[in-house]
């Protein structure tokens, strides 16, 4: 059975069973001669939940332990004796035959993945079926489970509440263990790129070049220092000189300055830049930005200025974030207590010097965060740099010049043709653990300086 097929019959389930507990705590209600404890809703609702979350909970673990299933099933085929016995090879071929059993009227390129096209078919409508049928009869167990507990003494609310409550509970563990799987796996490979070139190589190293590797000494290609550099240089130090004015202007204007009429269209358009896709910034910077940075440097004196430039890439990044900071600041400025305002308006300061010597040093903290936040949003981005910064890893304070970031290397290193092993694709992992480990401790210090700013005006 299709598993969207699936999961609608199990919500049907569950839906009949909020009627029928409802009706039935109704006719109790409609007696008189007992109170209800919970309302025929909630009775509803508890009986709904035992129908679908049981179902719902062994159709998440069958799709996990199904395709391993399906394929010891078909390797037991006598047209599995075939197959290579290299396991890269056979995995291919078995991943074929999957893909072909999937798509209706596709055939495969390879006679062996053709053969098991119709094993692989048959084994998968075998367990899907053997699948549904024991998410529906789960279904039915947990729905008659229920149905008997509806009297009315039973405290459906509160048994109700406790399962809203465990479901938020597995929401929140949800996050924090893909968090913690994401950090997991990247420690592991790079662990495994540390055995092969020092630490200190990567972290302090100048030269960066993992075109050209030496196999007896990799660390003396792979110094990550241009790649810090570049992207400390384009995404907190030009993104930020763009960001931090316009985003603090365009807060203070709004929360002090912007009529109502002004303020309520004004605000959403300004957020609508959080919206647009990467992507779209990324090809305004390489066709629109960097053409224009390029002539700019021309007519300063670069004869042979390049279009791929850190100034390019760093200011249409600042555009882009201009937004983290505006509405950061925007609910800072709001947030200071209005007798702060109207004290220093009282004493005879003008708008300008209450904004300046009132307002702002209050929201400070607030202001702070957003501008970390936004740095570790600007640090993370990948696709503006790829499309207008250049791969080149230099160290210069000169932004007219070519610069890369962490972010581009990335992308480099893993879609080159290199083997998994070795160490200039193992490098991405390292880069990534380190990047990680840079955004996740701005972000701690962001919410800390939150957390305080809250607590002082709250």
């Amino acid at each position: 059975m299709n598993g969207f097929a699936l999961v609608f019959l199990i919500a049907g389930l569950g839906l009949i069973g909020w009627l029928t507990a409802r009706a039935r705590a109704n006719r109790f209600d409609r007696g008189g001669a007992k109170r209800l404890h919970s309302l025929p809703g909630q009775h509803g609702m508890y009986v709904a939940m035992w129908t679908v979350l049981p179902a719902l909970l062994f159709v998440a673990g069958w799709n996990a332990i199904s395709p391993g299933l399906v394929k010891e099933a078909v390797l037991e085929h006598p047209a599995a004796a075939q197959l290579p016995t290299f396991a890269f090879e056979r995995n291919a071929l078995l991943a074929e035959a999957k893909r072909v059993a999937h798509e209706e009227g596709a055939t495969a390129f390879d006679p062996v993945a053709e053969q098991l096209v119709a094993p692989t078919r048959a084994a998968q409508s075998r367990y899907g079926w053997m699948g549904a049928g024991v998410a529906i009869l789960l279904a039915f167990a947990g729905a008659a489970f229920a149905f008997t507990r509806v009297r009315p003494s039973f405290q459906a609310r509160t048994q109700a509440e406790r399962g809203v409550m465990v479901l938020l509970l597995i929401a929140s563990l949800i996050a924090i263990l893909t968090t913690l799987g994401i950090f997991l796996s990247l420690l592991w490979e790079s662990l495994r790129f540390f055995q092969q070139v020092p630490i200190t190589d990567f972290l302090f190293g100048t030269h960066w070049s993992p075109q050209v590797i030496d196999a007896a000494d990799p660390g003396k290609s792979l110094g990550a220092v241009p790649l810090f550099w570049g992207t400390f240089f384009i995404g907190a130090v030009i993104a930020m000189i763009v960001a931090i004015p316009f985003g603090l202007m365009s807060a203070i204007y709004l929360t002090q300055y912007a009529a109502p009429r002004v303020r309520r269209w004004m605000k959403p358009t300004l957020e609508m830049l959080a919206g647009v896709p990467t992507v779209v910034y990324g090809y305004f910077a390489a066709l629109t930005v960097a053409p224009a940075v390029r002539d700019l440097a021309v007519s300063f004196g670069y004869t042979y200025a390049s279009s791929e430039s850190a100034l390019a890439a760093g200011l249409v990044m600042g555009v882009m974030i201009i937004p983290f900071v505006s509405s950061m600041a925007d609910d800072s400025i709001a947030a200071v207590p209005t007798a702060m305002r109207d004290g220093s308006l009282a004493m005879g300061a003008t708008t300008s010097e209450t904004i300046s010597k009132v307002l702002i040093p209050a929201a400070l903290p607030g202001v702070v965060a957003g501008v970390l936040l936004a740095v570790s949003r600007a640090i993370g981005e990948t696709m503006i740099v790829v499309m207008a910064a250049s791969g080149a890893a230099n160290i210069t304070l000169n932004p007219f010049e070519s610069a890369t970031t962490v972010t581009k290397q990335i992308v480099d290193l893993l879609t080159g043709e290199s083997e998994f092993d070795s160490p200039k694709t193992l490098a991405a992992f390292a880069l990534g653990l380190t990047l990680f480990v840079i955004t996740l401790l701005l972000n701690i210090v962001a919410l800390r300086v939150v957390k305080k700013y809250r607590e002082a005006y709250e």
